[in-house]
């Protein structure tokens, strides 16, 4: 018995593969728009509505070409300009800046404004430029949000922007398509690339949205982590934050054995400015200091507070460089203003130092830097002492130790000094 195999072709269905990119972009939406109610981030909310209004945009545009309506075309873009150009503010929201209406308006406006031009509502191979153009450009805006976050997240940050270029390259090509070719070419030119347009928005879809769930998480989680080593009075690292990052910090030294050196801070005469001016006077001390450290340090510096009155700061240099840096500190809180209903408050700070190898202990460093700071207290307070003796590495700590061994090694009531230097 002979077996004939007769071959079957098998053609996209470019109008079943829109209906689809329509409802997974709706779907999308819905699920971003949950995400917003659970994890109140305001982002996720325009993300979401964006997605909506894009899928809405599509039906709109599949029914203006079964029922050959020019207006609902013209209706349907301006829906996916104000689309894209929300998701553009989102990305602007996500990472803190604020949401800029006029730009983010402005597509679609051009689009309404160039359709009261008969020649341009003529012209397919005219919308065609203008539509990509449009939604190429707010695509580099988005990449370009992403690419500005310099925090550290589960993606980086090449990955994250590299999906929005991608899409922005693919929806120029028809602006070169259209530049290079006649307007008849063009529309012919085009249709054989309906299908791959409608495959790869589908796929932008679905992986810009796992991107952003994503980023939502790890928001999430640094939220959390961020709140467990913050001190909430004065916004720098508490004790065990100081600890975790001073073992970071000393870690990536150890590559190039550069060394590191300890400031500890201590605010001269705390107790009476308490009982003269009660707690609201000494939490404004507290806070102001907190924010001149935070100013006059470099931000890789590791700052955190001990508890009390007592601050201190793990910095990558020498002795000499730290001493630098402790001076801009103390000179910029003497001079810095205080006021708490109507008085001000003077406030001065001592600071002792000590310098190290990156292999010494991390307690041991804070204690040399605390018997400098009691020299300060005695020689007139408001002044700087340096431990001139440097801290040699821990004799039991082998030269590859981790960040983990570090933070055990931190007595769990630990705090030197505190409530002993006037």
């Amino acid at each position: 018995m002979a077996i004939t195999l007769a071959r079957t072709s098998v053609s996209l269905d470019v109008g079943t593969l829109f209906v689809i990119a329509i409802c997974v972009t709706l779907l999308l939406g819905v699920v971003l728009l949950i995400a917003w109610l659970q994890e109140r981030i305001p982002a996720l909310g325009w993300w979401g509505a964006a997605y909506m209004i894009g899928g809405f945009s599509g039906a709109l545009w599949q029914w203006s070409v079964r029922f050959a309506s020019p207006v609902l075309v013209d209706i349907a873009n301006v829906l996916l300009f104000l689309a894209v150009g929300m998701i553009w503010g989102a990305a602007r929201l996500f990472h803190g800046r604020r949401v800029q209406w006029s730009p983010q308006l402005l597509g679609a406006a051009v689009w309404l404004v160039a359709c009261f031009s008969p020649a341009f509502t003529h012209s397919a191979a005219s919308r065609i430029v203008l539509s990509s153009l449009i939604v190429a450009a707010y695509t580099f805006l988005i990449a370009a949000e992403l690419w500005h976050e310099r925090r550290k997240s589960l993606i980086r940050r090449w990955p994250a922007s590299f999906v929005p270029m991608l899409h922005g390259a693919i929806f120029l090509f028809p602006v070169a398509l259209a530049t290079l070719s006649p307007a008849g070419e063009t529309i012919r030119g085009l249709a054989g690339w309906v299908a791959v347009f409608a495959i790869e928005i589908l796929l932008y879809v679905i992986g810009a949205a796992f991107l952003v769930l994503i980023l939502a998480k790890d928001r999430t989680v640094r939220f959390y982590k961020l709140a467990a080593t913050t001190d909430p009075l004065t916004g720098v690292l508490n004790r065990r934050g100081f600890f975790e990052a001073a073992g970071e910090l000393m870690d990536s030294n150890r590559t190039g054995m550069a060394p590191v050196s300890l400031l500890a801070f201590d605010l001269d005469k705390f107790k009476s400015i308490n009982d003269r001016f009660g707690h609201d006077g000494g939490d404004a001390v507290l806070e102001m200091f907190a924010q001149v450290v935070r100013k006059t340090m470099r931000a890789s510096d590791v700052i955190g507070r001990l508890g009390g009155e007592e601050f201190v700061a793990m910095v990558s240099g020498t002795l000499a460089e730290a001493a630098i840096a402790a001076e801009r500190v103390r000179s910029a809180f003497a001079a810095a203003e205080i006021v708490l209903e109507g008085q001000r408050i003077e406030a001065t700070v001592s600071i002792g130092i000590a310098c190290g190898s990156p292999l010494a202990a991390v307690e041991t460093l804070i204690t040399r830097a605390d018997v400098a700071l009691y020299r300060a207290k005695a020689n007139g307070r408001n002044r700087i002492e340096m431990d001139e003796e440097a801290v040699g590495a821990a004799p039991d700590r082998p030269a590859k130790q981790g960040l983990a061994a570090t933070v055990r090694q931190a007595p769990a009531a630990w705090a030197p000094g505190i409530g002993r230097k006037a």
